[in-house]
């Protein structure tokens, strides 16, 4: 069975950010990941871990900003990552030292770097070149400290205009920066979105050893993995038999209460 962690920036809404490590550790979670823990003090973080007995196991760098205070509330602004933007290289350097930092304080081995949107009358193909470079940076800096980067193709109709959208286009940065410690985020709702085939997905791309990260959500309303379209036991069954050890992350937005809705959970792990 896959080992699943809880992702606190879209699970337990319900409650204040710093609540939700207790309540994920009630519900039996072992591991959580979160979008942007900037508003808050590593120290502060790490006590939450520590007290609950979890571990994060991935953070996103900031979307954007140039100090704390404008990267906590980057995301809300619109922005949506600097390492394809041409003449973003400074700020895209400093979120990457900023989510280092907060890596090593809470002792999680990853940080997920963002795109951002490709600039309107912009070729995509053009700024291939400038965000190898900023990856090959970041994976070289990350390194320093045994941590790797990764990169999320994130599908269309939730960020139009976002500039990595496919698994063969992140596989292809990789290919290009060379760098052992560069993997792929690999988010089989945005995956069914934009390509669909995501059994084939899998089976092509988790051999590889590339793909670092998982994650999971209903599709279309990226609910629970036990509504939509996807049949998510079969593709946790595949996963298993692919040998995959990494973590697999509850991306989802609970349709009601977060604990309520972790059925799909309960019958994964009992293998009904």
């Amino acid at each position: 069975m896959p080992q699943f962690a809880a992702n606190l920036s879209l699970m337990y809404t319900e409650l204040p950010f710093l609540e939700r490590f207790a309540a994920a550790a009630r519900d039996g979670f072992a591991a959580v990941e979160c979008q942007f823990p900037y508003a808050f003090a590593p120290a502060e973080l790490a006590a939450r871990l520590a007290d609950n007995g979890l571990a994060m196991v991935l953070l996103n760098a900031p979307p954007s900003g140039s100090d704390r205070a404008s990267m906590a509330t980057a995301w809300e602004q619109q922005a949506r990552g600097t390492a394809a933007l041409p003449g973003r290289e400074a700020e895209f350097r400093r979120g990457v030292q900023e989510a280092l930092e907060y890596a090593e304080a809470l002792q999680c081995p990853r940080i997920h770097v963002l795109s951002g949107m490709v600039p309107a009358g912009v070729e995509r193909e053009s700024l291939k070149g400038l965000c190898v470079d900023n990856l090959r940076w970041a994976a070289a800096l990350a390194a320093q400290s045994g941590r790797e980067v990764l990169i999320e193709p994130i599908n269309l109709r939730d960020m139009p205009r976002y500039f990595l959208n496919r698994q063969d286009h992140a596989h292809e940065l990789l290919d290009a920066a060379q760098m052992d410690n560069l993997k792929v985020q690999m988010d089989l709702y945005h995956c069914q979105i934009v390509e669909g085939d995501v059994a084939s997905k899998l089976r092509r791309y988790l051999p590889t050893g590339r793909v670092s990260h998982l994650q999971v959500a209903g599709v279309p309303e990226r609910q629970e993995p036990d509504r939509g379209e996807l049949h998510y036991p079969y593709l946790f069954d595949l996963i298993d038999s692919l040998g995959y050890a990494g973590w697999v992350g509850c991306e989802y937005r609970p349709a009601a209460g977060t604990s309520e809705g972790l059925g799909w959970l309960e019958r994964t792990q009992s293998g009904h």
